[in-house]
């Protein structure tokens, strides 16, 4: 267990933000990734810490960064490794997901999986590291990739508009732009299924197959599993979600829903009102209810489109591991504010391993298992997933 001290650094260094009367939201946001950052130094410097494997230092330490920050050659490497990933052959066998042709769709085929064992449970936050780490690695280790994996600040494109992102642009060096506008397209609604109070959404500025940019002629081979659609329809394959269903790419970028749900102050109450690791996750993505979808909610309906509203399928449109290296980078910013509790603890996880507990299943542990299948490997405990300074983990956030 490790010692507090920098702990105490960490809160107070947050109340100092807080309490500076002259600084803008942006600047107590950029101030507190600074923060964490300091302090992922701190703690692998500081030699009287007692780590698991000692194999992470400050020498070798791999660095994540926003999209817009990158060189172009980064940009186009990052997309070429990619594209390779999706040229590959896949290893998920025919007989588990028939509509998995390549090593990018394999990947999609474990999240169909085990969407609702990963949503609204203990193990959300764990897992997606995990998983985007894993992504990471297949880049560099099958595809030559020698970055690391950028990410999306969902708090830039609420100011810019999503279009005149980088990210969105629908240049060479982005990740594609919107999909063809359609007009008359009805709201989106959510919840209503469930009996809760539904959430209106607008249907965004796109809609049809993506039109330009290095995706743009990208094919999405899985699902759908459960795509909102305009009118408040869910859109599913009657094939199943893991039957070849190849179709082109589709966005519908939606800067009303970024602007509302994934700004700078929502990301801000994220990581200062929430006390617990349940309060955390939980407005995160969003409580059920509330009106709120959460940050997490909040990036992918800002995508829009075909595969980007499915929750089960959402991982066939590359803007899915920005959109969650971001959510880890969130998580990594929280956790970093107080160490102690929020990963050298047993209240760092919070939750059972069921999408909202249905059905009723057991509490998460820090020895449950979490595996991707024929995606990618090892299995290896939710414990040793809690910090990305040390287990098989080795990168902080810039």
């Amino acid at each position: 267990m490790r010692a507090g001290f920098f702990t105490l650094l960490a809160l107070q260094a947050a109340s100092a933000v807080l309490a500076a009367p002259t600084t803008t939201e942006e600047e107590q946001l950029a101030n507190l990734a600074q923060l964490a950052f300091d302090q992922s130094k701190a703690e692998l410097e500081d030699q009287t810490v007692t780590k698991r494997s000692g194999t992470c230092s400050w020498s070798n330490i791999k660095i994540r960064r926003e999209w817009g920050s990158l060189s172009s050659t980064q940009k186009k490497s990052y997309i070429a490794a990619v594209k390779c990933l999706q040229s590959k052959p896949a290893r998920t066998p025919s007989s588990v997901a028939p509509g998995a042709k390549t090593r990018f769709d394999d990947f999609v085929a474990t999240h169909i999986n085990q969407t609702m064992a990963i949503h609204y449970t203990g193990n959300f936050l764990s897992w997606h590291r995990y998983y985007v780490w894993m992504y990471e690695k297949a880049l560099q280790e099958e595809c030559g990739y020698t970055g690391t994996q950028p990410y999306w600040d969902w708090a830039k494109t609420a100011i810019t508009g999503l279009e005149n992102s980088p990210i969105f642009d629908g240049s060479d060096t982005s990740l594609s732009g919107n999909g063809a506008f359609i007009p008359n397209q009805g709201d989106i609604i959510l919840g209503a299924s469930s009996g809760l109070p539904p959430i209106y959404l607008p249907p965004g500025s796109g809609g049809g197959c993506v039109t330009s940019g290095p995706f743009k002629d990208m094919k999405v081979n899985l699902g759908p599993a459960a795509l909102d659609a305009p009118g408040g329809v869910v859109v599913t394959n009657p094939d199943g979600p893991l039957a070849y269903n190849p179709r082109c790419l589709s966005r519908s970028l939606t800067d009303e829903v970024n602007k509302k749900y994934s700004n700078v102050t929502a990301i801000l109450n994220l990581l200062l009102k929430s006390k617990t690791i349940n309060d955390f996750q939980m407005t995160m993505q969003g409580v059920p209810g509330s009106g709120n979808i959460g940050v997490h909610g909040g990036g992918h309906y800002s995508l829009g489109g075909d595969p980007g509203r499915d929750v089960y399928t959402s991982p066939g449109d590359p803007v899915f591991y920005l959109h969650h290296s971001q959510i880890d980078r969130m998580w990594w910013t929280w956790q970093m504010l107080s160490p102690s509790s929020r990963i050298y603890s047993d209240s760092a996880i919070f939750g059972t391993n069921t999408f909202m507990n249905m059905p009723p299943s057991a509490d998460t542990t820090l020895d449950d298992i979490i595996e991707f299948g024929y995606a990618a490997s090892p299995p290896l405990r939710i414990g040793d997933l809690l910090t990305t300074l040390d287990g098989p983990f080795c990168y902080v956030y810039l």
